[in-house]
């Protein structure tokens, strides 16, 4: 059985035997494997098999805004596979999102207040749940709108997140919170 890459880098687990040509050979074992195409033609692997770990992390939050937890899930996390984190509220969000410098995460909040405003606001008065307070609506709209799940490559224990990239959780509501993000490695 043979695997043909029309991708220049791509990376495939297969079970069973290698032969020197990257074909896999013979009966299905147990050992996994990772074939590698593109610029590391010809070399493999032995990938280290996580079994799923679970934890949750908790987030203390004064406001609104982006409040990364990076050193956490890198702290955390090992082996190799695929990070899944959910957040477990419905007015905050998840994001990946530059680290290096706050102004980033000013100018996002800036901006999100100013598309979805509290409901004091008079564009906001067709809104209709407002018993929760002015921003919790707004902060519902806000969340509709990002993520509240994210997917992140874990290589050698390390998430694959580029230079410039922490993750964040983004804090829609106006009153100090703990919130909590589920986390599942496999």
């Amino acid at each position: 059985m043979r695997h043909n890459c029309a991708q220049a880098k791509c990376a495939i687990p297969v079970s069973g035997i290698l032969d020197q040509k990257g074909a896999v050979a013979g009966p299905f074992l147990s050992a996994q494997y990772t074939i590698l195409y593109g610029a590391g033609v010809g070399k493999r692997r032995k990938a280290r098999m996580n079994t799923a770990m679970q934890t949750r992390f908790t987030i203390s939050t004064a406001g609104p805004g982006l409040y990364e937890f990076t050193r956490q899930l890198s702290d955390w996390v090992q082996g190799d596979g695929l990070l899944t984190l959910f957040v477990r509220h419905t007015s905050c969000s998840l994001l990946i999102q530059e680290n290096a410098d706050p102004d980033v995460q000013v100018d996002l909040r800036n901006f999100f207040h100013r598309l979805v405003p509290p409901t004091t606001d008079p564009g906001m008065g067709y809104l209709t749940h407002t018993h929760e307070g002015p921003d919790d609506m707004p902060a519902h709209i806000k969340a509709a709108m990002l993520p509240v799940s994210l997917s992140i490559p874990v290589l050698d224990g390390r998430p694959q997140l580029g230079t410039w990239q922490g993750v964040y959780l983004f804090e829609h509501r106006n009153a100090p919170h703990s919130r909590q993000v589920a986390a599942h490695l496999g």
